[in-house]
């Protein structure tokens, strides 16, 4: 057993109280994915900064939480998770007040790098503390709550987002994490008992989490301001983690994940379609607000039908590949979502939210849908059980690190930069182009799916799999816990 003390039923007091906490910690995270991107066009008004600027905002917070995400799983594994989840909560708040008080956008980009850490160290123990407090009998049913409670909190954070945008002001976007980190911390050191792997040991791999940050520090500046230096030290970088990784006794990455050609298979998918999800999701509410004249609110309900749809059907198209392969709906997903985008091309000044916003939004939401759930599937089953763990957080750090590089890359390569990235006809443009070049890493995502996943395999999940769980996080596949597939 992973937990210290004795596990808890759910229908206990004490178990509510530890779903509440994994819940809200977990929404913290997820909003900020959300919320902060509706706000993008007000703080380059406000602060007065160019399209570069607001690519640091996103970049800055995600760099930081790529970077580290593995590192901090680790460290919750051998400290403490419930430790390591508060002091996470606690960064993560502190970083937040930073934000909403920054009074330029250098200071604000540096309170941003500060709050990807602590979302580092928020977002693997968040069901990694479930999964180990609940009784086993309970923990399908306790893990169904956490993601559909999550779902829920991620289909309202673009609504939430607009809401206090438009009432109030960006800074609010940030500040309002605080009163939510202080529930959290207080349900989750009253009520939340500690847990730690037992099996977790040797050293913490610094060397090879200090070379991935400064790959992908070197990468992302390289690519925002178009400069060719930083990108192949970024790749020279990369090269050495490589070696590191190889050559470790306890390496962040396992070199031996990558002996499967279904985890090779499925993370290329992830590198191409998260990309692709990266740039759509930092340009289309930019493009509603900036090309089409939507408001704050306007542009998160906009959206609203993508989260909604993956509430709903994520699950299903889970338990679909648990019976005929992730293959089909993998191939099927990116497609489907690539014919969203094109869709997407109709919005632009004046666009009607029924006819030239919805129906590209629903198709791309479809996609989505039937793509998430067999491709975390397809990771999951793709190594040994006890390997499950390590390999979903590594596919959720494959997913974080191809948006960073997306929204670093897709503005210079679609043509908007400078400070007219405002004029309505400009950026339409560049959105045009942008959707197109994401359009073509889903397109892609599926050819890689159709050529690398085996067809005709059922992929055997267990039902308490994330998997087989609603899904609503865009930013990236759910991470799902050692204990709750180990033995």
């Amino acid at each position: 057993m992973d937990a210290l003390g004795a596990t808890v039923r759910l229908r206990s007091t004490k178990g509510r109280w530890v779903v509440l906490a994994t819940v809200l910690g977990s929404a913290l995270a997820m909003l900020d994915a959300t919320v902060v991107n509706i706000a993008l066009p007000r703080i380059g008004e406000d602060l007065h900064t160019d399209v570069a600027g607001l690519q640091w905002v996103l970049s800055g917070y995600t760099l930081t939480l790529a970077s580290l995400i593995l590192l901090a799983g680790a460290l919750g594994d051998r400290l403490g998770r419930r430790k390591v989840f508060i002091w996470g909560t606690v960064w993560f708040a502190a970083s937040s007040l930073l934000c909403g008080l920054a009074p330029n956008i250098e200071l604000l980009v540096l309170a941003r790098i500060l709050q990807g850490v602590g979302a580092a160290l928020l977002t693997p123990g968040s069901l990694a503390l479930l999964s180990a407090a609940i009784d086993p009998d309970d923990r399908g049913a306790a893990i169904g709550l956490w993601s559909g409670l999550g779902g829920v909190a991620g289909a309202i954070g673009p609504l939430l987002g607009g809401w206090i945008v438009e009432v109030s002001s960006w800074r609010m976007v940030f500040l309002i994490n605080l009163p939510l980190a202080v529930a959290v911390v207080w349900v989750a050191a009253r009520h939340v008992p500690e847990s730690r792997d037992p099996h977790a040991h040797g050293r913490l791999d610094l060397l090879g989490a200090a070379l991935a940050a400064l790959a992908l520090g070197a990468l992302t500046y390289g690519l925002i301001g178009g400069r060719g230096a930083p990108v192949v030290l970024g790749l020279l970088l990369f090269a050495a983690f490589v070696v590191v990784e190889r050559r470790s006794d306890n390496p962040l990455v396992p070199p031996a994940l990558f002996r499967s050609r279904v985890f090779v298979a499925a993370n290329l998918v992830t590198l191409a379609v998260y990309a692709a999800l990266g740039g759509v999701f930092f340009l289309l509410v930019l493009q509603l607000q900036l090309a089409a004249g939507y408001s704050p609110l306007a542009a998160g309900l906009a959206t609203l039908p993508i989260t909604a749809l993956m509430l709903v059907l994520s699950s299903r198209a889970g338990r679909f590949a648990q019976h005929h392969g992730p293959r089909l709906l993998m191939t099927l997903g990116p497609l489907l979502a690539a014919t969203g985008l094109l869709l997407m091309l109709r919005i632009g000044p004046g666009a009607s939210y029924l006819t030239d916003v919805l129906p590209g939004v629903i198709v791309f939401g479809l996609g989505l849908s039937a793509l998430v759930a067999p491709l975390t599937a397809a990771v999951l089953t793709s190594v040994s059980t006890d390997r499950a763990g390590i390999a979903s957080g590594v596919n959720n750090a494959v997913a974080r690190s191809s948006q960073l590089l997306a929204v670093a890359a897709l503005p210079g390569l679609a043509g908007i930069a400078g400070a007219d990235f405002a004029d309505p006809e400009v950026f339409s443009h560049g959105f045009d182009v942008a959707m197109l070049i994401c359009a073509g890493l889903l397109v892609l995502g599926a050819v890689l799916a159709a050529a690398m996943i085996p067809a005709g395999v059922p992929t055997v999940v267990d039902e308490e799999s994330v998997a087989c769980r609603p899904h609503c996080d865009i930013s990236a596949p759910a991470v799902q816990p050692e204990s709750a597939t180990g033995p």
